[in-house]
């Protein structure tokens, strides 16, 4: 028998919002190949990632410089252009969050971001100012799927873990947060969702 569900956390990226790199990289480096390639060995998935840890940009850059000075431009540019990465939010996903709220469910959000692009997230998408509150990993140091980020948001909103459900597009941090001991889901789309939570009990 699943525990009743009274928390309700969503991550954000891929979930709430829309996140591609390729966007403004497609007009910058315009060729496949040398794009995936820049990808894959220079602005990398996991240098990206420790902005989302708490790296500064400019201490991320310097990095990259030193290795690609000729690729300096294109290395700023990944800051630069980071809205243009983030044009639209998921409405049917929005929608679902927001009734939850009006509903009187308790909901908070866990998420990978960089302090200053969540900044800029929230200006650009307000909803994302209407849950009870976020971990954002980059403000804390810690990043999914390491448990101790959900041990922190646990703290920090007085969350019963067995009785928290997280939503997150990436599977290995929905399995993080079974680990600490969560209900926890993974998003592909709002019709699934909807089905998810109400097989928790938790109905939109």
């Amino acid at each position: 028998m699943t525990a009743q569900i009274d928390h309700i956390v969503f991550d954000i990226g891929k979930v709430l919002i829309h996140y591609d790199p390729n966007l403004p990289f497609s007009r910058i480096i315009p060729d496949a190949a040398e794009r995936q390639w820049f990808f894959e060995n220079v602005c990398t998935h996991d240098w990206n990632i420790e902005q989302d840890r708490g790296r500064t940009w400019a201490d991320a850059e310097a990095l990259l410089i030193a290795q690609y000075a000729d690729r300096a431009d294109h290395i700023r540019a990944f800051r630069q252009t980071w809205r243009e990465m983030v044009p639209h939010a998921y409405e049917g996903s929005v929608a679902i969050m927001l009734s939850l709220i009006e509903a009187g469910r308790d909901v908070t959000m866990l998420t990978n971001f960089a302090a200053d692009t969540f900044k800029e997230a929230q200006e650009m998408y307000p909803f994302l100012t209407v849950p009870r509150g976020v971990t954002v990993s980059g403000e804390g140091g810690l990043i999914k799927p390491d448990v101790a980020i959900y041990e922190t948001h646990v703290k920090s909103f007085g969350l019963e873990p067995a009785r928290t459900i997280f939503i997150d597009d990436s599977m290995p941090n929905v399995e993080g947060a079974k680990k600490a001991g969560w209900q926890a889901v993974h998003f592909a789309g709002a019709e699934k969702l909807k089905a998810d939570l109400e097989s928790y009990g938790v109905t939109v």
